[in-house]
């Protein structure tokens, strides 16, 4: 306000943002980022899985079983990371390691029937997470949304 005192946003008791920050885009994506990711590491937690975890058996319930280099190619996750993240969800009997026929070099990984029951139920608690973080657009702000955001992603060159 011109008279020094602070304008608070009317409908939460916030103070009023900048314009300049209230405008620019990848703040803006930055903090939604910020809040959503805080609450899908927290419902993920809660149920004993990590975000890596739900990529690889997401992966593998798609595409179907794969060799540790296609996942990390396929999920973006670091080949070095992975054989962790392999570790943990192979000692939680929710995927299963076995030879390539082709190349005994390497591993092939598959979803247990444990895997798939783990990924019906991450995907059903990311979508009531997904259902908060998005709460203010309606089904067609969200489409849009996912469109943008995929198109920003696909033009840095990861792959999803």
């Amino acid at each position: 306000m011109s008279d020094g005192t602070p304008d608070l946003a009317s409908s939460t008791d916030r103070p009023a943002t900048a314009a300049r920050l209230r405008n620019l885009g990848t703040r803006l994506l930055s903090l939604a980022a910020i809040h959503s990711d805080r609450l899908v590491n927290e419902e993920l937690a809660r149920v004993g899985a990590r975000k890596w975890h739900y990529a690889v058996l997401a992966t593998l319930d798609e595409f179907g079983p794969a060799s540790q280099s296609e996942l990390s190619r396929r999920t973006g996750i670091h080949r070095s990371d992975m054989v962790a993240v392999i570790n943990e969800l192979a000692d939680q009997g929710r995927v299963e390691r076995s030879p390539n026929p082709a190349d005994r070099r390497q591993n092939i990984i598959a979803v247990t029937e444990q895997g798939h029951r783990l990924i019906r139920e991450l995907d059903s608690l990311l979508a009531e997470v997904e259902n908060v973080v998005l709460a203010p657009l309606n089904p067609s702000e969200r489409e849009e949304l996912t469109r943008l955001l995929a198109a920003l992603v696909d033009h840095h060159g990861r792959s999803m």
